[in-house]
């Protein structure tokens, strides 16, 4: 369909609580999918939900092969995922290193559970139902956050862990 804009922090929108969806299989829904994952190969991100392109629906699409954004990434399958729920699967939690096409050229220290289940639906209403761990179950914490009007730096516990990518990695300048 098309590349849309990313909206950045500051933008009101994204603070926003967003509405689930609840029409499955039609136009306008398999439309939303193309244009989210046109925008989100074109920016080379992991990720992106439904609420940075400016509509407030709990849709997301993540996955990742190679990504010079997260080159020590796993391999993360394409998955759109309506309507999630997430579940830790224990109280693990590990910090990490984070970017968002929202925030750019940023990164951020962020502690997410290690262990996660999440359930929701592909946009034909199939039931998804996964459990994962690591960078995958970083990513998909990371995309539903925007489902809820968060994003990833007002979950930076230490600030000192937060900054410009070229700062922080001077080896990476010119990536974003």
């Amino acid at each position: 369909m098309a590349i849309k804009s990313v909206l950045k922090m500051g933008d009101a929108r994204l603070w926003q609580v967003s509405e689930p969806v609840s029409h499955f299989d039609h136009a306008d829904l398999h439309d939303l999918v193309q244009d989210l994952r046109d925008t989100m190969q074109a920016l080379n991100g992991a990720g992106l939900a439904a609420p940075q392109i400016g509509i407030p629906l709990r849709v997301v699409i993540f996955g990742v092969q190679q990504n010079s954004r997260y080159p020590d990434a796993h391999t993360v399958p394409e998955t759109i995922l309506i309507n999630p729920v997430i579940t830790p699967v224990n109280d693990h939690t590990e910090a990490g290193w984070e970017g968002c096409l929202s925030v750019p050229s940023l990164r951020g220290m962020v502690a997410r559970h290690l262990h996660i289940r999440y359930q929701g639906f592909d946009p034909t209403g199939a039931l998804i139902d996964r459990t994962v761990s690591g960078f995958h179950a970083r990513v998909v914490q990371h995309e539903c956050d925007h489902l809820d009007g968060i994003l990833y730096p007002m979950r930076i516990q230490d600030m000192t862990q937060f900054g410009f990518l070229d700062e922080l990695f001077p080896e990476r300048a010119g990536e974003e």
